[in-house]
């Protein structure tokens, strides 16, 4: 006993049964109803979405003895049979273009194209499909038909990539109406694969359908193929673990597994379950795929938005969820970042060594440094640039906070600008000795302004007197305030033994010689342009210590 597939059995008959494309079976149907049929179209899509089967039921309508009113064939004459079927219809010709491309192929369509209709009232019908397949030379030949078509014929062209027609043959283009179908969503596959389950006297969880539907990734005829695999693997007991079987989903205990594993950074583990990945017979590339799904759905748990399109088991919903609290937005925008790399590139997919570009993936991952909030991190270093109370000291075993990011330097251990012990007194230095030790110790300096010192040309014309000369701009004009020159002179005078002659000139080219450009002056500008537009990256600055490295 033969079995006819789903896609075939369950075709569309009429323009109503075509699933979400509304917008092309809606304008053909009511063309018919008004007799404004063109005599050439052109459907464009992806592959399995419906342009065929409208093309076979707008023959139909034609056609049809017995055709509704509204436009709508009735499905059950033998002239709709013949052509929903597939079968020898005189009127209705279906050439696979990628086989019929050549020049003689179209002399030979366009000379049975001038013959009338088999019956009076009848169109004949010419769908081409995979039209792009047509040679430049093909095109030639049909553009004349096409210019002054013979009375009651119709020509469909249906095509996956219509800019190949547009490079070899654009002048068609304009003598067509084009149509543009759209991928089916999910949830319109969803209720076409229950519809064809009841037609079938079976049931399935919908969880196990929604699964099918987004593998098919928007065709329907795809759907329905899969479908039938999982119908003739469980015996017409769908189920999700058979679906998983068919598709060769990666189970979702896998992706737990492998969060707990970048979340502790337990980077030697990464090889054995890799390994293990590969001896239970999962696809590299499948693998990838659900991990940039799981990714994503973490990201919209963190953000508030449910779990997405990925589907997971419902037992295992709010591991997931609480696995996505070790992770901060910024950090899961990241990963998504390094997953779907390999993905826009497709070098997973065409690599030799897939699974070297696995294992370096998740390396990156567990490796990557986690996102930490600037005000957060200034918040903890207390108000005045000091750990607030309970933050261990610097030598113990306690974790001292998240890993040092690109460019920061550890914190002196101890402030040389802080006032001695009582009973001690500091001895007293040169000044540009002095000058060196309020740089290295800023905590009495104001907010925001030790870049500007560090990046100022230093001049001592006398032995209690010091010159600062500072490119114009805010940094000038911040250094120049009254009140920042007291604390300044202050600052310096507790290594000198007294408060020195202090003053601010710009620094131009009549002040002295030009300053030589740098590497280092050169990221010096740059980091006061990036603290004049951030005033809380001043703040960073002077209380980490840190420098500009790129």
């Amino acid at each position: 006993m033969s079995h006819t597939a789903l896609a075939r059995k369950y075709r569309p008959k009429r323009f109503a049964e075509v699933a979400a494309q509304e917008h092309v079976s809606e304008t053909l149907r009511r063309a018919i109803a008004g007799d404004r049929v063109g005599h050439a179209y052109l459907f464009c899509g992806p592959r399995g979405i419906g342009k065929t089967t409208l093309a076979r039921v707008l023959a139909m309508a034609l056609n049809c003895p017995e055709r509704a009113e509204n436009g709508e064939p009735c499905g059950e004459c033998e002239s709709c049979k013949r052509i929903w079927g597939g079968l020898t219809a005189l009127d209705v010709v279906e050439i696979d273009a990628a086989s019929n491309r050549g020049v003689d192929d179209a002399w030979d369509l366009r000379e049975r194209a001038m013959y009338s209709p088999s019956e009076e009232g009848r169109f004949k019908v010419y769908i081409l499909d995979e039209a792009h397949m047509l040679t430049r030379e093909a095109w030639n030949a049909l553009l004349k038909i096409l210019e002054e078509p013979p009375p009651r014929v119709i020509f469909v062209f249906a095509t996956t990539e219509p800019q190949k027609i547009q490079q070899s043959a654009s002048p068609i283009l304009s003598r067509c109406q084009r149509f543009d179908f759209r991928r089916i969503g999910v949830g319109d596959i969803t209720r076409r694969l229950q519809e064809v389950l009841a037609g079938e006297d079976l049931e399935a969880p919908e969880e196990a359908l929604r699964t099918i539907a987004r593998r098919a990734d928007g065709g329907l005829r795809d759907a329905l193929s899969l479908l039938d695999q999982v119908l003739a693997l469980t015996g017409g007991d769908v189920s999700q673990e058979g679906v998983r079987r068919v598709l060769g989903l990666v189970e979702d205990e896998k992706y737990l597994e492998l969060l707990e594993i970048l979340q502790e950074r337990r980077h030697g583990e990464v090889f054995s379950f890799v390994e293990t990945l590969l001896e239970d017979g999962y696809d590299m590339v499948e693998f990838h795929r659900g991990l940039v799904d799981i990714l994503r759905m973490l990201l919209r748990f963190r953000l508030g938005e449910g779990e997405g399109g990925r589907g997971v088991r419902e037992d295992l919903r709010d591991a997931f969820r609480t696995r996505s609290d070790a992770f901060s937005p910024g950090d899961l925008v990241r990963m998504l970042a390094q997953a779907t790399e390999l993905e826009a590139t497709g070098s997973i997919r065409r690599s030799a060594h897939p699974r070297l570009l696995m294992e370096m993936l998740l390396l990156r991952l567990s490796y990557m440094d986690r996102t930490v909030q600037l005000e957060a991190l200034l918040k903890g270093l207390g108000e005045e640039g000091t750990p607030e109370e309970g933050t261990p000291e610097e030598g113990t075993s306690e974790e001292a906070g998240p890993a040092p990011g690109r460019g920061r330097r550890p914190k002196p251990p101890t402030d040389p600008s802080a006032e001695p012990p009582s009973g001690k007194k500091e001895e007293d230095l040169p000044l540009p000795e002095a000058w060196k030790m309020v740089l290295k110790g800023p905590k009495n300096l104001p907010k925001g302004v030790l870049p500007f010192l560090k990046a100022a040309r230093v001049e001592f014309p006398g032995e209690k007197e010091v010159v600062l000369f500072i490119p114009p701009g805010p940094g000038l004009d911040r250094v120049q305030e009254p009140a920042v020159l007291r604390r300044l002179k202050d600052a310096i005078g507790r290594h000198c033994g007294g408060p020195p002659g202090l003053s601010v000139k710009p620094d131009g080219p009549d002040e002295g010689p030009p300053e030589r450009i740098t590497e280092g002056t050169v990221r010096g500008s740059r980091l006061r342009e990036l603290m004049d537009k951030e005033p809380a990256l001043g703040e960073a600055v002077e209380e980490l210590d840190l420098e500009l490295l790129d």
